[in-house]
């Protein structure tokens, strides 16, 4: 059996999660079908996306630009005995949420439902908003079983109807935070949900020792402290507070700040960084290729992500970059926000502190640019904890059985007989 895989977009370099997933279950011998939403905005790709074999259907992003395919498929679909139950569930989530999003997301379900490869016996979504919505029409077209993932603010920023009623009808769903699984688990019939960890593909970022110098204490102006952030610049990622914080470091202390990744607040920003007076100690890299992310963790000294509640409810899960950064060894600084204490034990593999505090986190930034010591004690008990805890092949593990796949190397060797 084949399973399809509904996705926002691919490839992504935002959701290396994503396929590092699915290149890891391709490994372990499922037969995936990959369905997108939209197409890549971004020509660049990750090194994981060219392991990854499985078929990409591309779905009309907007469905007035591919008006005879969508045509086609309404036809086609409207013939299935299941069809006007479908309509009539899809009908009546449009009626809560009558926007051009809900009209746009059936159009994309018909046309998934017509032209969905022989084969594929189940749907997956990576996300319980719009990909859920696509799958679950979809699904109900097709008379097929679905399933899926959540991760964030397709969990945050859902209401409560429509999270109650995805959760009662599809197979199981897995999330990858305890906060996450408390959360829709009290949302859903018993047993629905699942906790499973992204993990870390060890194998990409390989627990190297670290060959950065550990001298470095804020003392010396030719050889500042590298502070890392990576983290898309939304509103969520509170990356303004972490400028606020990086103002409040002691005159006396010298630091560079390296930022990875893009989004639309950059240039709002870039400005607060110039009224700061710190623009010029801040290096804006932009989105990053894993091997490229891989460069600036080992040449960083320190790693801050200043995680928060957004007003729309959107936050973060557990941040693969946190996880990716204790990985190197590198001693991490970050909020107490949703899953955030799930990996980072304060004082003990990172320091924590609220959200929203720009003065309690120069403090924390300020404890660690003085003492490379404890930086490398923190940094080092990170990376025993991501080895140990968070490393992909374990964290996949419970993920395989829900799909049917039996232990780790048992499918392999099938595949190569």
């Amino acid at each position: 059996m084949r399973v399809a895989f509904i996705l926002k977009g691919y490839p992504r370099l935002s959701e290396t999660f994503i396929a590092q997933e699915i290149a890891a279950l391709e490994r372990r011998g499922l037969e995936i079908q990959i369905v997108s939403l939209r197409r890549p905005t971004d020509s660049r790709r990750h090194p994981v996306h060219d392991e990854i074999r499985a078929a990409v259907l591309y779905l009309p992003e907007y469905l007035i630009l591919e008006p005879l395919r969508v045509l086609r498929s309404w036809w086609k679909s409207r013939k299935l005995d299941t069809y006007r139950q479908t309509r009539s569930l899809w009908m009546k989530d449009l009626l809560r949420d009558p926007t051009p999003n809900r009209v746009r997301r059936f159009g994309q379900a018909l046309v998934l439902a017509a032209e969905l490869p022989a084969g594929v016996g189940q749907l997956h979504a990576h996300f319980l908003h719009t990909p859920a919505s696509v799958t679950r029409y979809a699904a109900a077209l097709r008379g097929l079983p679905w399933t899926g993932s959540a991760h964030a603010k397709d969990i945050w920023t859902l209401p409560e109807w429509e999270k109650r009623e995805k959760l009662a009808s599809c197979q199981w769903l897995v999330t990858c935070t305890r906060a996450n699984r408390d959360h829709l688990a009290a949302l859903a019939p018993p047993g629905r949900v699942a906790l499973v960890y992204h993990g870390i593909d060890l194998t990409r970022f390989s627990p190297k020792a670290s060959t950065k110098p550990a001298i470095r204490d804020g003392t010396s102006a030719a050889d500042p402290v590298v502070i890392l952030s990576v983290a898309r610049l939304v509103e969520k990622k509170g990356t303004e507070v972490l400028l606020e914080a990086l103002a409040r470091i002691s005159p006396k202390l010298h630091w560079r700040f390296v930022h990875a990744g893009g989004g639309p607040l950059k240039r709002r920003l870039e400005n607060r960084a110039s009224s700061l007076g710190i623009a010029d100690r801040i290096a804006w890299r932009g989105a990053l290729t894993q091997d490229q992310l891989l460069a600036e963790y080992r040449n960083a000294d320190l790693f801050a992500l200043a995680s928060r509640i957004a007003r729309d409810g959107d936050r973060d899960g557990l941040p693969n970059v946190l996880a990716e950064a204790q990985s190197q060894a590198l001693a991490c600084v970050a909020t107490r926000v949703s899953a955030i204490p799930e990996l980072v034990r304060d004082g003990q593999t990172g320091l924590l502190v609220e959200e929203n505090d720009p003065v309690a986190l120069a403090r924390a930034l300020e404890a660690l640019i003085t003492n490379p010591a404890r930086r490398r004690a923190l940094g080092q008990a990170g990376q025993s904890r991501v080895v140990e805890s968070f490393a992909l092949d374990a964290s996949l593990e419970p993920l395989a059985r829900k799909f049917g796949l039996g232990p780790s190397g048992a499918n392999r060797v099938l595949r190569t007989a």
